[in-house]
Parts: structure tokens; sequence; C-alpha cells
């Protein structure tokens, strides 16, 4: 049973300097029944940059609290500030209703405090216990660190093999690696950022049932910041909402829903798509195995949304942009990774390509990409061969990229805005094989008016912009080179509620323009949101497709897992 939220917590509040009691105001509270965390009027500015004014925060031991907003309402900093990362301009920290303070991520640790990021923060060429136990003072014992591995594993539902090399491991391994070496310290509060963006439903699931049984059992506390508004609903007990770098809203999630959360982040209606795809779309929690509600300490399974709204109407045939035909690739150590997929995309149509993470989709954006060569197969970009593997060959064809990691293959983070917009193309920018600065600035600052990127300026570096707006300036290269094909791989992975709104939009909008789009997403209610057709990849081939107005969700699920149907 879920802790019972104080009558103060379901109210909306407006940012007030005045303290009111019942609020996030102490009053006098023993260390015993005192919150585990509080933050009482916290502020921080960067510059002009008002990151967060007079935030007050609350969370229970043995609750999950969730924490909502757009990028850059603040959620972030008010963390780093918990954790040390920076020190707050005014405010006050409360630990166990004792004034704390936190300079570092040491301190943080010592009152037992972990975060686990969104980004990775792993050595590629390490093992998975050298990369648990990276840090750590002293000699390190190699099997112990194994085993400790194995037994957080097991405790948390996130097995995962501790001689791996995290080089080779899948994106949800690579998670879970990040979520096991947090909580091998056996935090007292541990701050979730995205925790499942790149798990499967079934990890998911079995992450946050282990999680509500450890802050129930053990008088933990869970901070989790999300941007699946229906992950928030069904997993936490009581929600804060921040816009702007204020707190406009408290809520008991037991009294309230994912368009309520929704609207009160953004400060309006949002568009059908965005209510669809990434609000609403998966309302129901389904006890694994027996297709009965549970009572609300698991995830929910995937069904489709009773009422969402079909895309576009399909448009008529057109055609054909991308054709992949029996395409085989392995890895160098002759792992296979497509074993003869075959596909089609039509001019003005978006083909959603589902399936669980880890059979084939990866792959199939690297050889999109010209980062994977095939060992048999053909790849053809309106009916004229492409050389796959030959770096270029892909985009000089027309086919344009949204990777499924901005930071790794998207962007170059310590690069300007502008220069991240050219990347692709300079000759738009160049006379006479030297690069113009000022045509770089003008092409520039059209695209920041025509994608509505928020930036400071051209020249500000990518990484002070928020994941949405990297988002938009990768989109924007890709949109401005005018593809023939343009391929979106998980192309909402964690973005806010307004970010996934513009995302879909410009999908549908690219779509209309005649452009062939293939969808990447393992996000199911993302796939039959924004699909005309779907197409289900299963160990590195297409097993089956089917029109979006006539999906089986049974027939679906099935093939997802490998089965006949």
């Amino acid at each position: 049973m879920r802790p019972s939220p104080q009558a103060s917590d379901t109210a909306v509040t407006t940012p007030d300097p005045r303290p009111r009691a019942g609020d996030d105001q102490p009053t006098a509270p023993s260390v015993l029944s005192a919150p585990i965390v509080q933050l009482l009027g916290i502020g921080k500015r960067f510059g002009a940059v008002r990151a967060c004014e007079d935030v007050s925060l609350r969370v229970q031991a043995g609750e999950i609290h969730g924490l909502l907003g757009e990028n850059g309402a603040g959620k972030s900093t008010l963390m780093k500030i918990l954790l040390g990362l920076v020190v707050p301009d005014t405010g006050r920290i409360l630990l166990r209703g004792e004034p704390a303070t936190i300079t570092d991520p040491s301190a943080a640790a010592a009152h037992g405090i972990s975060m686990v990021h969104q980004h990775f923060s792993l050595v590629d060429r390490l093992s998975v216990w050298e990369n648990v136990v990276l840090g750590d003072r002293g000699r390190v014992d190699r099997d112990r660190a194994r085993t400790l591995v194995r037994e957080v594993g097991r405790r948390y539902g996130l097995e995962v093999d501790p001689d791996a090399c995290v080089e080779d491991l899948s994106t949800g391994q690579r998670q879970r690696v990040e979520i096991v070496k947090c909580l091998r310290r056996d935090p007292g509060v541990l701050i979730l950022d995205e925790p499942t963006s790149v798990l499967t439903l079934e990890e998911s699931r079995e992450l946050f049932t282990v999680l509500r049984r450890v802050v129930a059992d053990e008088g933990k506390a869970v901070i989790l910041i999300s941007h699946k508004l229906d992950e928030i609903v069904h997993a936490t007990d009581r929600v804060t909402i921040m816009r702007q770098g204020r707190v406009v809203a408290r809520r008991a999630t037991a009294d309230t829903d994912v368009r309520s959360l929704a609207r009160e982040m953004v400060g309006r209606e949002l568009s059908k798509w965005t209510a669809a795809s990434a609000v609403g779309a998966l309302d129901a929690l389904i006890e694994p195995g027996t297709g009965e509600p549970t009572g609300g300490t698991a995830l929910l399974d995937v069904r489709e949304p009773a009422a969402a709204p079909a895309p576009d109407p399909r448009p008529p045939a057109g055609e054909v942009r991308l054709r992949i035909s029996d395409a085989h690739a392995s890895t160098t150590d002759r792992r296979p990774l497509l074993r003869g997929l075959t596909l089609e995309v039509r001019a003005g149509e978006i083909l959603g390509l589902a399936g669980v993470e880890g059979n084939g989709q990866a792959a199939l954006g690297d050889l999109l990409s010209s980062l994977l060569p095939l060992s048999a197969g053909r790849v053809e970009v309106c009916g004229a061969p492409v050389v796959a593997g030959r770096p270029g060959a892909m985009h000089a064809a027309g086919v344009g990229i949204v990777p499924e990691d901005r930071h790794v293959s998207g962007c170059v983070l310590d690069m300007s805005v502008a220069e991240n917009l050219v990347l692709a193309d300079l000759s738009s920018v160049t006379s006479k094989g030297l690069l113009s600065r000022r045509r770089m600035a003008a092409r520039a600052r059209q695209l920041i008016e025509e994608f509505e990127i928020a930036t400071p300026s051209p020249d500000t570096p990518m990484r002070q912009l928020s994941g949405g707006n990297q988002q938009k300036v990768v989109l924007a290269r890709e949109l401005a080179a005018q593809p023939k094909v343009l391929v979106a791989a998980q192309p909402t992975r964690g973005l806010d509620i307004g970010a996934i709104e513009y995302m879909t939009e410009r999908l549908h909008a690219a779509a209309r323009s005649g452009i062939a789009v293939l969808l990447l997403s393992t996000e199911l209610g993302e796939i039959l949101t924004l699909s005309h057709r779907v197409a289900v990849i299963h160990r590195g081939a297409v097993v089956g497709e089917m029109d979006r107005a006539d999906v089986d969700t049974e027939r679906l699920g099935l093939l997802m897992g490998g089965q006949a149907a």
C-alpha cells in the first residue's frame, strides 16, 4: 500500500516567499518523524538564467516521489544541489530533520544520497565489475566485486554478466550497469533520472516492483525524474511539478492523471499526438500473465490505447524511396546482427519498426548511417543501389539520420550550435575550399528560427542546450539537407512532453512533404500512434507487417516475442 499523502500535497501551490505551515517549511519536527529529505527555499542563478527560485521539496522515507518538469524547468539543478555538484545561492537542506551542508558528491554519499544519471558515465573498454568499483579507494578484490555485481543484480532484477566488456553491451544493459553501480552502495535516498528510458517493459516493471518493496520494507526514499507520465502515475506516491525554475504544483498521484500532469508541466493543452503517444496511450496496469489489473505496484504492459487518434490517413502508394533486400551483417567476431532483413518505405509514409530492444534496430541504424557493411544483400535509395559501409554514401544518396543516441553520434557537444548545424554538409558555408564564418552564422540563424531552437546564440556550445533543443539541432541539420529518406531512431527518448510534441509534429510534417520516414522505436505507443504501417523486427529480420488501421495487438505481441502469428 502507498503511504497516505498529506492534504497539503494535493493542492496547487503558487510560489510564495512567506512560510506556510503544512507545506515544505519545517515545523520543529522530531528526527524520527521528519522527512528524509527537505529542500527549503532553494535559489540558483547562472548569470542571467534563473535555474531555481524559492524551490521547496519534501520527500518522506518509504515513498517514491516523482519530480516532473520540461527540460530547463530546474529539476536537474535541484538534484545537483542535493548531490553537492552545485552550490545554491539561497536556501537550506535538511536530512532527517537536521541541517546538512553538502559540498560535493562524497559528502552526499556519506549522507546516503546517490543518483543514477540519464547519460552514461561508463568506461567502454573496462568490464562491468571494473566500472562498478571504479573510484573506490584501496585494494580491489576482483572476486568480491564480481560477487557484489551478481548479488545486487539478483536483488533488483537487473542481472548482468560482471565479466562482460561494457562496449559489447546493448544500451539497455549499460543502463543496468549504471543502476547497479549506484545501488551497490545501498543508499537511503536514491535519485533516478529517466531510469527506464532504455529498459524493456519487463525490466522496467521488475525494477519498480523491487523499488516499491525496498522503500516500504527498508524505509528508503526514491526521487524519480521521468518524462513518461504513465510511469510517474503508476510508480510514485506523490509528485512535485516544476516550470521555469519554480514549483507550480504538488499532487498525490492517487488523485491525478497523466493529462492533468501534462497540462501542469507545460501550462497548456497538448496536441493529440503528444496526448496519445507520450501521455495517456498506456493507461492500464496489467498483472503479468493474467491480463487483469494489478493493485498498482507493477508497471503496465503494452496494449493499444482505446482513445488514441489514428495517424494521418495513409497516403496513396508512392514510389519506393528505401528498399533493403535480404540484408546480412555481422560483428567483427562473426556474431550475426542482421539475418536477411527486408523492408520497403514509400514516399510520404511513416513505417514504424517495432521490436524488443536488441533485435537488430541498432544495426539497421548503423547500416543506414554508412557505419555497417553488409556480407550479403542490397540497399537501394530511389531505385539506385548504395554501397553499405562506405563513409558518406547513404547521406549522399539522400538518407538523413536522427540517431539513437544524439550525444554519441548525433552531435559534437564541445562544438557550437552553428557548427553542429552544418556538420553534414559544409558546401553551403564554404568558398573556394575555405569555411565562411559569416555564411555559417547566417545559415545557423535561419535554422534556429525555422526549427524553434532555444539557444542564447549560434555560438553557444551544444552541451549547454537542453536535450530537446539538442535533438532539434540534429533534426534541423538532417531536414535542411532535403533528404529523400529520414531515419528516426528513438527520436523522443529522454525528451520532455513539449519536445516530444515538437518531434512528433515534425515527423508528420516530413511525411506530408513526401519524405519516406522510417521510425525505429521500442515505445510501442509511439509506433502505434505515429505510423501508417507497422513492421516487426526479431533477431535481425522483419517477421511481419500490417497497416496501422488493421493492427492486431495480440498478433503484434506474438511477433515481437518471436512466435508465429
